[in-house]
C-alpha cells in the first residue's frame, strides 16, 4: 500500500495488549497507522481526543477503532482503559501514542505503560518508520514495574525511526 512495507506480527496466542504508535509526529499518522494495521491483518482499537468523535465524524471514527476521550481528566484514563481490558473477553489491542501529542516533547508519557500494567498485558512495539517506509511490529514487552528501566528499553527500540516530522520526535 503506497509503497510502505510491512514486518512482523503479534503472537497469534496473545489476545489483549497496548500498542505503542511512535513515532507520532503528524496528523497523517491515525491513517497510515490505521494503513499498516489492516496490512499487518489487526484490528486496533486507538485513544484519540474527544473533538474528533464529534458531528459528522463520530460514526466513522468509532468504526476505524476509536474510544474518545476527554485529555482535560488524564488521571481517569488509566483506570477507564484497564476497565476496558477487564470488561471484556474479546482481543483487545488498544493503540496509544507514548509521546501524547504531534509535538515534540523530551519526556514521554507513561499512561501506556501503567494501563499494561494495571491490566497485566503485554506491550507491543509497533512502529512506522517514514524513511525506509516500513511499518511493523516489534518486540513484545512485558513491564516488570521499574518503570525507568522498561521505558529505557523503549525509547532504545525506537531511536532510529524516522518520523513523518523527524524534527518532531525523540526517543532519547
Amino acid at each position: 500500500m503506497l509503497g510502505w512495507r510491512f514486518q512482523g506480527s503479534i503472537p497469534g496466542h496473545m489476545q489483549k495488549a497496548v500498542v505503542i504508535a511512535a513515532p507520532h509526529t503528524s496528523n497523517w499518522d491515525l491513517p497510515y497507522s490505521l494503513m499498516a494495521a489492516f496490512g499487518l491483518g489487526l484490528q486496533l482499537h486507538w485513544l484519540g481526543k474527544a473533538s474528533l468523535f464529534g458531528f459528522p465524524f463520530k460514526g466513522l471514527m468509532r468504526w476505524l477503532g476509536g474510544i474518545g476521550v476527554d485529555r482535560s481528566r488524564p488521571g481517569q484514563l488509566v483506570s477507564a482503559a484497564v476497565n476496558c481490558f477487564e470488561n471484556t473477553q474479546r482481543p483487545l489491542f488498544l493503540m496509544i501514542p507514548p509521546e501524547g501529542t504531534r509535538s515534540k516533547v523530551r519526556e514521554w508519557k507513561t499512561g501506556f505503560y501503567y494501563i499494561a500494567q494495571g491490566a497485566q498485558v503485554p506491550i507491543i512495539l509497533a512502529y512506522m518508520d517514514h524513511e525506509k517506509k516500513e511499518a511493523g511490529v516489534g518486540p513484545c514487552l512485558d513491564v516488570t514495574g521499574d518503570v525507568d528501566v522498561d521505558m529505557a528499553t523503549v525509547k532504545a527500540f525506537y531511536a532510529p525511526i524516522q518520523g513523518f516530522r523527524p524534527n518532531q520526535f525523540d526517543a532519547s
